[in-house]
């Protein structure tokens, strides 16, 4: 690494660094040696995916919560009995027990609330002692997800494993449209299908070859393309049920494909995420040898 490289990664921010005084040559590894320290310190912060601890699926009506063995929900980290979850007509209630402690949606005086899920841009939270969870909702059905800041899967975290950065690997694809957008399904591990619009595909050769991928957006409003593939490294290598990629949105007829920046689902790290798989119409017939390898830690 340049002296150059060292003095700019030395002084890097939560919003990224100014480069002006790194050379080209040593600009774009910079680049990518900073969205992968971003992207470790989302994964090992108090409410990223390692945090995670538990995935309680509600049955409809009360659902008690609390440590004590006797509740039908039992959260480590919370009071004997912190209260119920009251799932009715769609919407989960969440009512406080008479002398337990906890945050609802960010007051520490409030005693009940309806939740809001993940579908929102803003799920309710209910916090206590150092551990949470909020609503998620898939395919209609609710689930309470649990984090905790003292989880194992946080503490005992083995790091990274990266492919060497390569910048062949950033790859400017053309962007064919659709009109009108078509639609993709996508499985999950709860062998479920998503089904996500798409705006259109991405084609690229690799020597001499041609491939497709299709990028979804994930809302309506999504500000960029999200792409969840699978190659020959598949399984081997790198992550069974595939990778996610992010990409900006197309322009001038082209879209950016940056493979070293290629990482790891949830579900690598924990079994208490919901992860889609690489649809059929990602499966990269091409050994994609960049960005984030299996993670060692996984024991699932």
């Amino acid at each position: 690494m340049s002296l150059l490289l060292a003095a700019a990664l030395a002084a890097m921010t939560p919003t990224g660094i100014v480069l002006e005084n790194v050379s080209i040559e040593d600009r774009y590894p910079a680049e990518i040696k900073i969205w992968r320290a971003e992207r470790l310190d989302r994964l090992k912060s108090g409410t990223g995916w390692l945090s995670l601890v538990g995935l309680h699926w509600l049955k409809e009506g009360v659902n008690t919560i609390g440590s004590a063995k006797g509740n039908d929900i039992v959260i480590t980290a919370a009071a004997p009995k912190l209260g119920k979850a009251t799932l009715a007509n769609g919407q989960v209630k969440f009512d406080l027990e008479p002398g337990a402690v906890a945050v609802v949606g960010g007051s520490d005086r409030a005693t009940s609330a309806v939740l809001q899920d993940d579908r929102t841009e803003r799920p309710t939270q209910v916090a206590f002692a150092y551990a949470s969870f909020i609503v998620i909702d898939r395919d209609g059905k609710k689930a309470l997800r649990v984090r905790d800041a003292q989880a194992p899967t946080l503490k005992n975290f083995k790091g990274l494993d990266y492919y060497e950065i390569a910048e062949k690997w950033r790859v400017e694809a053309k962007w064919e449209a659709f009109d009108p957008p078509k639609t993709l399904e996508v499985p999950t591990v709860l062998g479920t299908v998503e089904k996500y619009p798409v705006p259109g595909k991405a084609v690229f050769e690799r020597d001499g070859k041609t491939y497709e991928l299709m990028p979804v957006l994930e809302t309506p409003n999504a500000k960029q393309l999200f792409v969840i593939f699978a190659d020959r490294t598949t399984g081997k290598e790198t992550y069974g049920s595939g990778r996610f990629l992010y990409a900006d949105m197309p322009k001038d007829g082209k879209v950016v494909l940056d493979f070293n920046k290629a990482y790891n689902p949830p579900c690598a790290f924990t079994p208490y995420a919901t992860c889609p798989l690489a649809p059929p119409e990602n499966r990269l017939n091409l050994r994609v040898d960049a960005g984030e390898k299996k993670y060692k830690g996984a024991s699932h």
